[in-house]
């Protein structure tokens, strides 16, 4: 009997040493297929998968029901499933076009189940490892970006793979920004990357900024009022969406081709189109490819492409230089209407821009912060109120010794986000986070026990989101809004958290003065705030009246976070 149970269990071994050839060899096909792929290719095949997986996912034991003759047999069936394969089992093959197609998020999982995704197969002589499937693809997804990595571990560091996998969240959350929020209005990407808009204006007439504004194309009679539930944009339903940035005149929608699609007022130079017209519905700035990042001011537009490059355009605030774009403008139009290249950081790879009413953030691949442009309140950083005509390095931010992946500017304020979940901040007393004037940028001590993992500052209302879900609010507020959060309509001069999010884990979050958005964990939009601006149903209600608890947002999930 021993005999025969090891000549099957070789036998088994053969056979499935020949399965797994054969898996390799068609996952080896499959790869060089999966290469050329466009966007509707790879949807069909993530669907494909998981209709697999749900054949798989089978129970232990089922009941059957056969009907014969209008009678019915009931069996219980035992299922006998074979253990699940080890993941070192896989062929590497098949395992990178998995590993490529993951979020962050999903790839740390799965590297933490293995050790040999996470550290690779020992070699025998010299006793060294080689870099895991994890490691190696998110070198990969670096060098594809751009990214620079170096062949060390920088200070503080323990091993690559967390080091990369900090990176690689970084950089994605700086590409995807699934929702805008402005006065008056609001922008979403849903899960299959359609632009949705919410919004409210009293003063919409035709050829104003509230018209274009909407990105429809409706017919409004002059002096009417407008409220807009949420609503697909009609022209950009046959586009698919990653990104969203607003203001209170203009928008911006960043498509998966890397296009840039504006529309808005023509009055703020923003638009990004050499005619300088204003658009009803959204148009593409064709003088932009394969840009990565988007950003929205006042009168001014950013774009960041994936050489890392920095574009601006727009005009200067109310008339007056510098303009924060970068460069200087021709003294008698004090507009620059093309998106231009800022030559100024061209020996530097820009990955993060912000834009304010007359400022500019820029972070580097290197983790430097550089401003330029007015300096309301020492939002610069340079400890002086002094303005910049060229982009300027924050040395103060240098001498923190810590590298920088995200900045957020306000109307007189600006945020700095480290690599390990710090926050700085700098300007207005009421919006730093400080609770006092800063020219100089300052760890925010409110949020010196915590993981922060992104920052946003818009209008008078900035707000950090932890790595555990947690939301917190600061700044001036609106007297009629609840836009914090807190319950009540008051100003906040440090960070506070949310507490009636509590049980809500927040991945992202967007907030101005009138109303805020958040997203959870599942993609679920939650809104508080200004009801017309939120997309909930306000037919009951009188305008304006606020939404002071958290209230999820009907049928919409937004663009998965990394």
């Amino acid at each position: 009997m021993g005999s025969l149970r090891l000549r099957f269990r070789a036998l088994m071994a053969k056979r499935r040493q020949a399965a797994l050839a054969a898996l390799r060899a068609v996952a080896t096909e499959c790869q060089t297929l999966a290469a050329g792929f466009g966007d509707e290719q790879a949807a069909v095949g993530l669907t494909i998968t998981d209709e697999l997986r749900a054949i798989f996912q089978r129970p232990a034991a089922a009941s059957s029901a056969v009907t014969l003759s209008g009678l019915t047999l009931a069996s219980a069936v035992e299922m006998e499933s074979p253990p699940p394969e080890l993941l070192s089992d896989v062929p590497p093959e098949l395992l990178s076009i998995i590993l490529s197609r993951l979020g962050t998020r999903d790839i740390a999982c799965l590297a933490a189940t293995c050790r040999l995704l996470w550290c690779g197969a020992p070699t025998p002589s010299p006793p060294l490892s080689t870099p895991g499937l994890v490691e190696t693809e998110l070198r990969r997804r670096a060098e594809a970006r751009g990214l620079h990595i170096g062949s060390s571990l920088p200070d503080g560091a323990l091993s690559w793979v967390p080091h990369l996998l900090k990176r690689d969240f970084h950089d994605a959350l700086r590409r995807k920004a699934p929702f805008a929020v402005e006065d008056g209005h609001s922008l979403f990407v849903d899960s299959e990357g359609r632009l949705h808009l919410a919004c409210c204006r009293l003063d919409l007439k035709p050829g104003k900024v509230g018209e274009p504004l909407l990105g429809l194309d409706w017919g409004v009679a002059a002096g009417a009022s407008v409220s807009i539930p949420l609503t697909l944009v009609p022209s950009m339903q046959d586009k698919r969406i990653v990104s969203v940035a607003t203001s209170s005149s203009h928008c911006l929608a960043l498509s998966v081709k890397g296009e840039v699609y504006s529309w808005g007022s023509r009055s703020r130079g923003a638009l990004g189109h050499a005619d300088g017209s204003a658009r009803v519905g959204p148009r593409r700035i064709e003088t932009l490819a394969r840009v990565e990042s988007i950003a929205a001011g006042i009168y001014t537009s950013a774009a960041v492409d994936d050489r890392g490059r920095l574009f601006t355009w727009g005009r200067a605030a109310r008339g007056r230089n510098p303009t924060g774009l970068g460069y200087e403008l021709d003294p008698e139009t004090k507009y620059q209407l093309a998106p231009k290249r800022v030559e100024a950081l061209s020996e530097d790879r820009v990955v993060g821009v912000a834009l304010s009413f007359a400022f500019t953030l820029a972070v580097t691949d290197a983790g430097a912060v550089f401003s330029v442009g007015q300096c309301p309140y020492g939002a610069l950083g340079h400890g002086l109120p002094t303005s910049e005509v060229l982009p300027r390095r924050i040395d103060a931010l240098v001498d923190t010794g810590r590298r920088f992946v995200a900045v957020a500017a306000g109307i007189s304020h600006a945020l700095a986000l480290t690599e390990e979940g710090q926050v700085y901040g700098w300007g207005h007393k009421l919006t730093n986070g400080h609770g006092q004037s800063q020219h100089t940028p300052q760890r925010v001590t409110a949020l010196a026990g915590e993981h922060v993992r992104l920052v946003y500052a818009r209008s008078p209302s900035p707000c950090a989101v932890g790595a555990k879900g947690e939301l917190y609010t600061w700044g001036e507020g609106h007297p009629n809004n609840f836009n914090f959060g807190h319950g009540v309509a008051a100003p906040q001069p440090t960070p506070k958290r949310v507490e009636m999010l509590r049980r809500v884990k927040v991945v992202a979050a967007a907030i101005c003065g009138t109303h805020t958005h958040v997203v959870d964990q599942d993609a679920v939009v939650w809104g508080f705030g200004q009801r017309s601006n939120l997309g909930l149903d306000y037919a009951d209600a009188p305008y304006g009246d606020s939404v002071v608890q958290p209230t999820p947002i009907p049928n919409l999930h937004v663009r998965t976070l990394p």
